[in-house]
């Protein structure tokens, strides 16, 4: 990592960030989906919506995408392409209302990363196999993040959102995180 950058990964900086307050260490791993249109999988719009970029008249479904602005860290497509948009010590916008441990504005402490999918559509094992390589990158970066601080976007705003959904094999992802060595 070079300045909050991966170097393995495609950089399409996001306007949709700020700086994290202080203090800023980062403890939580944020799994997320999306698909653009939904169940949809490649084509760039998760890219463009990003960076402000989407054509919300190229589908029905964008037109709620109107004027929103969110970012994630890091994207995995299906192929296992890795695409950062916002450096790790900048606040990307990707958890919105949450709360972790008792601890809200999950945004403030976390890292997002987003599968290219859906909550019921398996991911890839291209997409396990950057994510593992990512979150152990993360982890030897940021010691507070450890296995336990590492959860969906599901379980820090209940009620509200669904994913990464049931596709997501959480048994297997941890262990292969623990059997390469993760406390």
């Amino acid at each position: 990592m070079i300045d909050g950058w991966i170097e393995q990964a495609q950089r399409l900086p996001s306007p949709n960030c700020n700086q994290r307050p202080e203090p800023s260490e980062i403890s939580l791993l944020v799994i997320h989906n999306i698909s653009l249109p939904p169940g949809q999988f490649g084509g760039g719009q998760v890219q463009d919506f990003f960076c402000n970029k989407l054509d919300c008249d190229e589908h029905p479904y964008f037109e709620q995408l109107r004027d929103v602005c969110v970012s994630a860290h890091l994207f995995i497509d299906r192929d296992g392409q890795l695409i950062q948009f916002v450096p790790f010590h900048q606040r990307a916008w990707h958890a919105g209302v949450s709360e972790f441990g008792g601890r809200a504005e999950c945004n403030d402490y976390s890292v997002g990363i987003e599968l290219e999918g859906t909550d019921h559509d398996a991911y890839t094992s291209a997409q396990y196999r950057q994510l593992t390589r990512v979150t152990q990158a993360l982890m030897q970066a940021y010691p507070a993040l450890t296995r336990r601080r590492i959860c969906g976007h599901q379980d820090i705003a209940p009620g509200r959102k669904t994913d990464p959904g049931p596709a997501f094999d959480w048994r297997n992802f941890l262990a292969t995180l623990a059997h390469d060595g993760d406390q």
